[in-house]
């Protein structure tokens, strides 16, 4: 993590639902089979979160007795109507991203400034494609795209963005919230402490429509988190892992033994798939809705427009998708009878550049999305026990093809997190544990702990009477 992180302490940015340092965990690749990670990053007292401290959220000792909002009586009449002060030298914008110009520009940001591993081997790519998707969803804030630019000479320099969002805490009233993605600051620029400010001024812009929560991950401990997860990583092709620095063979194991183990059949396994389309939406929008009540922290999708904006793509684009680089690969089943779809799986592309290798210049990885299935509904089995193991049966053979459907796309990695129903076959499909958490975290709301797929003791796990973590983060 760069100093700029850790001088601030604020919420690592986010892909489009993923956290920033869940990306930074697949930089390492830990590609073991199994165990759990004994790396658990302990509390500081809560004087060290020289920013956290300030602002609505749960301190680690502070007790929760009713769920709800921290800070209830503010209103926009409270909110400065002035932006944040910045050092004389610089100056706000607002992203103007219906131009190609200021997507580019956004991208070159980024890519020369967003992230880069420790030894400089490896860099995100955050395509134009990538970028339009996850920051124009259906309801898009113009006034959340906002940029710091030189007074001088109008480089922008940093770049920080909101997301709105529905999201539901166990059975509460589902309520708007921000998620708060592509933090970057240029690397120069790192000691002028622009993060914090970045934060403010979006808060500020999001608080003056009325929205007073968000939801973040991150991989450090901050105040506090309501749950937990953990990073799986499953190798599609090994050996390019391996000749990459990001993956190494097992103890005991041989090169061949390692690309024997991780081999996926050619085809699919379930003759049924098939590619999302735009007349599935309808279908695919209550059993997501349906398969999402049954977990603790979830979002709501609000309308077909969104179900389709996510899973099918953006609508109107300014740069050109072509098919095995869109963002985002969705996939239903239909029964073979009725016609009617029955499970629906997704997972969503982040590709890296590979940096000083004379072999490859990228990595291409998968990051398991959202998914559903009728199996969940299951009426037919009597016991809770006999109901768990038909679904996980049902989530290995979606996500077996899954692996398959990727593998075939070359993609290198499948990525995930302990969340959903996801710890009912990772091990089986031969994820690997990988080295860090991956923490949830609530601002300006409190609630009770919710399970987030993994024990620090034993491993995966999911709570007996259901629940859990279902919400993912780009």
């Amino acid at each position: 993590m760069s100093d700029e992180k850790k001088g601030s302490e604020l919420p690592p940015a986010k892909t489009t639902g993923l956290g920033i340092d869940q990306l930074l965990k697949m930089l390492a690749l830990q590609m073991q089979a199994g165990g759990v990670p004994d790396d658990e990053e302990k509390p500081k007292p809560m004087e060290d979160y020289k920013f956290w401290k300030t602002q609505p959220v749960r301190a680690f000792d502070e007790t929760v007795d009713k769920e709800g909002p921290v800070d209830p009586e503010k209103t926009v009449a409270d909110v400065d109507p002035n932006p944040v002060p910045l050092h004389s030298s610089f100056e706000w914008c607002t992203l103007d991203l219906t131009t190609k110009d200021s997507i580019q520009e956004l991208y070159d940001l980024l890519y020369q400034n967003y992230i880069e591993d420790t030894d400089e081997t490896l860099r995100f790519q955050y395509t134009p494609q990538l970028l339009e998707w996850a920051l124009k969803p259906p309801g898009w804030v113009a006034d959340w795209h906002i940029g710091v630019r030189v007074k001088a000479t109008g480089k922008l320099v940093a770049f920080i963005s909101g997301v709105p969002q529905t999201l539901r805490v166990r059975t509460n009233a589902p309520f708007p919230i921000v998620d708060i993605n592509f933090l970057v600051v240029h690397k120069k620029l790192r000691s002028k402490r622009l993060a914090p400010v970045l934060i403010k001024e979006v808060t500020r812009r999001v608080n003056l429509t009325g929205v007073w929560q968000a939801l973040y991950t991150a991989g450090k401990v901050l105040p506090s988190p309501v749950g937990t997860t953990r990073y799986y990583h499953r190798p599609l092709n090994w050996v390019k892992l391996s000749e990459t620095g990001f993956s190494s063979t097992l103890p005991g194991q041989t090169p061949a033994q390692m690309v024997a183990r991780n081999a996926l059949p050619k085809e699919q396994t379930l003759a049924s798939i098939r590619p999302m389309e735009e007349k599935d939406v309808a279908e695919v929008f209550p059993l997501l809705t349906k398969y999402l009540e049954r977990f603790d922290l979830a979002p709501v999708f609000q309308s077909e427009e969104e179900i389709s904006h996510f899973f099918v793509g953006a609508k109107e684009t300014l740069f050109e998708v072509e098919e095995a680089q869109k963002p985002v690969f969705a996939y239903v089943v239909e029964d073979e009878k009725s016609g009617k779809i029955t499970d629906f799986f997704s997972f969503f592309r982040l590709d890296s550049t590979v940096l000083n290798n004379p072999k490859h210049n990228s990595i291409n990885a998968a990051y398991g999305y959202y998914y559903a299935t009728e199996t969940a509904f299951d009426t037919t089995t009597a016991s809770a026990e006999e109901k768990r193991k038909k679904l996980a049966a049902r989530l290995k053979l979606l996500h077996q093809n899954a692996l398959i459907l990727a593998h075939n796309l070359d993609f290198d990695v499948f990525n995930a997190v302990s969340a959903l129903d996801n710890p009912l076959f990772l091990e089986d499909l031969k994820f690997g544990v990988g080295t860090g958490a991956l923490h949830y975290y609530l601002f300006n709301y409190k609630a009770f702990p919710i399970h987030g797929g993994f024990d620090s003791k034993t491993g995966l796990s999911l709570p007996k009477e259901g629940g859990g973590i279902g919400v993912l983060l780009l």
